[in-house]
C-alpha cells in the first residue's frame, strides 16, 4: 500500500456558522506555506449530501442555512433538545447519507480525508471505507470540547486531533487508542491572529470616531452576527458606562441597520462583514460575544479578556467553553446583559485586568502549524516500508 507522489487530501467543511470553512481555509494555507506537495481540496458536506438533505425537503432551506438563520435571529433556546432531535434525524437518514457519499469518493479517490465538521463523521468514514478501503480518516475538532454522543468523536477507526486536554480525555474515555489521539495548542486560527499588527491605536480609534482615552469593547458574534448585539449596545449606551464599542455585525444586515438607527450616547463604530477582525481586535481592550470556539480563540490570540453570557440560549455544544474561560481565568461569564456595565467595571480593575492579560499571554496557539506535520506522518505511514502506525502521540499542554 502506498500513496502517489502528490497525495490528494480532502478537507471536509460546512457553512453552518463560519468556523468550519475558516478552519479549512486556514489549514489549507498552512499546508501550502509549508511547501507540502499535496493536492488539497476543500469539500462542502452540504454539496455532497444535498440529494438527501431532509431539512431542505421539510422546510425548503438547506440544513446549514437553517442553523445560520437560528444564529442571526437568536433562536437558540432549547438547543439541547434540538441537538438530540437533529441526531435522531441524522441517524434515521444515515444509510441514505452513506449511499450519497459513495457516489463522490470514486470521482476523487482521496489519499486522506480530514473532517472539520461534527454530526456526519460516521457516514463519512463508513462510505469512505466501502469505496476506498484503508484510506485514513482524520477528525479535527473545531470546538474546545466534544458534545457526546455522536457529535464530533465516533467509535470508529480514525485519528482525532483535539485542541484541548478536556477533548483528549473525552476521546480516551470513548475508547479511542492513545496512538490515534493528538492534542494541539488550541483551535485552528488564521495566521493573521498570530502576526503582530501594532497599529497606532490612538490615531486609528480617532479614525473610527472613537475616543482615544476610553476603554473599547469589541462585540462579535461570528460571521452571521446576532440580534444579541443590539441587546449589548442598548445595555451600554449611556455615558456613565464609560465605554465605547466596535460592533462587527458580519453578514447580518438587519442587526447592522438596527444598531445604526440607535441614538448614540457613547461612541460606536458599526461594521458589516470584514476580513480585518484581527486589526479591530488590536484597537480593543476586551471582547464581548458568544462563547463560540472561534471568536474566543481569536480574542485569546489578541490578548483580549472576554465577557460572554451563559443562559438558556447558549448553544449546548458551547457551554463548556464558558467553564474553560473561568478555569483559565481569561474573562467573566455573566447570566444577563443587564449586568454588563458593572461587569466591565470589574473587568477593567487594574489588578484583575492585568492578571487576565498575563494568563492570556501564556497561551500560544500554534494549532494551524501543528496539524500539517501530524497529517504528513499519516501520509508517510502509507509508503512501502513505513511503520504500521505513524508517530501520532498525545501532547498535553
Amino acid at each position: 500500500m502506498g500513496v502517489p507522489k502528490q497525495p490528494k487530501i480532502d478537507l471536509i467543511y460546512i457553512d453552518s456558522g463560519g468556523g468550519h470553512r475558516a478552519a479549512a481555509r486556514a489549514l489549507m494555507e498552512s499546508i501550502r506555506s509549508l511547501a507540502l506537495d499535496w493536492d488539497v481540496r476543500m469539500v462542502s458536506i452540504q454539496e455532497l449530501l444535498d440529494p438527501v438533505d431532509f431539512v431542505r425537503k421539510l422546510t425548503g432551506i438547506p440544513f446549514q442555512d437553517l442553523y445560520n438563520i437560528m444564529l442571526r435571529r437568536g433562536w437558540t433556546a432549547g438547543s439541547v433538545q434540538l441537538t438530540r432531535l437533529s441526531h435522531l434525524l441524522i441517524r434515521l437518514s444515515h444509510d441514505r447519507q452513506v449511499r450519497s457519499l459513495e457516489c463522490y469518493w470514486p470521482r476523487r479517490r482521496p489519499d486522506m480525508v480530514v473532517s472539520l465538521i461534527p454530526h456526519f463523521n460516521r457516514a463519512l468514514k463508513q462510505s469512505l471505507e466501502r469505496v476506498c478501503p484503508g484510506v485514513p480518516f482524520v477528525t479535527v475538532l473545531t470546538d474546545i470540547a466534544d458534545y457526546p454522543p455522536h457529535f464530533w468523536i465516533e467509535r470508529q477507526e480514525q485519528y482525532v486531533v483535539c485542541g484541548s486536554e478536556h477533548a483528549v480525555h473525552q476521546a480516551l474515555r470513548m475508547g479511542m487508542p492513545h496512538d490515534r489521539v493528538a492534542c494541539t495548542s488550541g483551535m485552528i486560527l488564521h495566521p493573521d491572529f498570530e502576526r503582530p499588527i501594532q497599529p497606532d491605536r490612538q490615531a486609528e480609534r480617532l479614525q473610527l470616531g472613537l475616543r482615544p482615552d476610553w476603554p473599547v469593547g469589541l462585540v462579535l458574534f461570528g460571521g452571521e452576527g446576532s440580534v444579541e448585539m443590539v441587546e449589548i449596545a442598548r445595555a451600554l449606551n449611556r455615558p456613565e458606562a464609560g465605554v465605547q464599542l466596535i460592533l462587527l455585525c458580519g453578514r447580518n444586515e438587519e442587526v447592522r441597520r438596527k444598531l445604526s438607527s440607535l441614538t448614540r450616547h457613547i461612541p460606536m463604530h458599526i461594521q458589516g462583514f470584514t476580513n480585518r477582525v484581527a486589526f479591530y481586535m488590536e484597537l480593543a481592550d476586551f471582547f464581548i460575544g458568544k462563547p463560540g470556539p472561534g471568536s474566543i480563540s481569536e480574542a485569546v490570540a489578541k490578548r483580549l479578556p472576554v465577557i460572554v453570557r451563559r443562559d438558556y440560549r447558549t448553544l449546548a455544544h458551547e457551554r463548556y467553553n464558558c467553564d474553560w474561560i473561568v478555569e483559565q481565568d481569561l474573562g467573566i461569564v455573566i447570566g444577563s446583559y443587564r449586568r454588563l456595565p458593572e461587569t466591565i467595571r470589574e473587568l477593567m480593575r487594574p489588578e484583575r485586568y492585568q492578571r487576565m492579560r498575563r494568563n492570556l499571554a501564556r497561551i500560544r496557539n500554534r494549532a494551524v502549524y501543528e496539524i500539517p506535520p501530524l497529517l504528513e506522518r499519516i501520509v508517510l505511514s502509507r509508503l512501502p516500508g513505513a511503520p504500521a502506525e505513524p508517530d501520532f502521540q498525545i501532547t498535553l499542554q
